[in-house]
């Protein structure tokens, strides 16, 4: 087993909103793994949708850079040190992560850990004022709230993705 037991903290509903939406990411960061809980590093590589490409592995990859990216290049204004996971371009023109990567599931759970240790770490400093805008080339300027939001965003619609490929490995459904 890569991820051992997970056990979801609470989440705030009411409050301050920005402790609302730190309760809430880790909320759903532990949603996330919960939905990997108790799986080797062959099911989490495992393609078990014919309709998808998509893993649990690749997911963690992907949120792990969410994460950095969301965190640390759009809000903090630094250069993150992303893992060197091995990528491809989709037919969309969408950079995604290889299942042909070699590195071990655990290794990449350790390095998803720590990208969102890292977000955690720099939340406050990122957040003091919502109302920032900041320089996002996707979407073009936005405020630290819409940053807060799409990372949100990102969460609840990868953690529906893990909860079918989770269904499909071994039958475990949840929530």
């Amino acid at each position: 087993m890569v991820v051992q037991k997970i056990v979801r903290p609470e989440r705030m509903v009411s409050g301050p909103w920005l402790e609302v939406i730190a309760s809430n990411l880790d909320y759903h960061r532990a949603t996330f793994l919960w939905k990997c809980e108790g799986l080797s590093d062959v099911q989490l590589r495992q393609r078990p949708l014919r309709s998808s490409a998509l893993t649990l592995l690749g997911l963690m990859r992907h949120l792990q850079g969410v994460e950095r990216a969301w965190f640390q290049r759009t809000l903090a204004g630094t250069s993150p040190r992303f893992f060197p996971y091995r990528t491809y371009v989709t037919p969309a023109g969408d950079e995604w992560y290889d299942e042909s990567d070699p590195t071990p599931a655990k290794d990449v759970y350790a390095d998803y850990l720590k990208a969102c240790d890292e977000s955690r770490q720099v939340f406050a400093q990122v957040t003091h004022d919502p109302a920032r805008i900041v320089p996002n080339p996707e979407f073009g300027d936005t405020d630290v709230r819409f940053v807060l939001e799409h990372v949100i965003e990102e969460y609840a619609r990868h953690v529906g993705h893990a909860d079918l490929l989770r269904e499909a490995i071994d039958g475990a459904t949840g929530e």
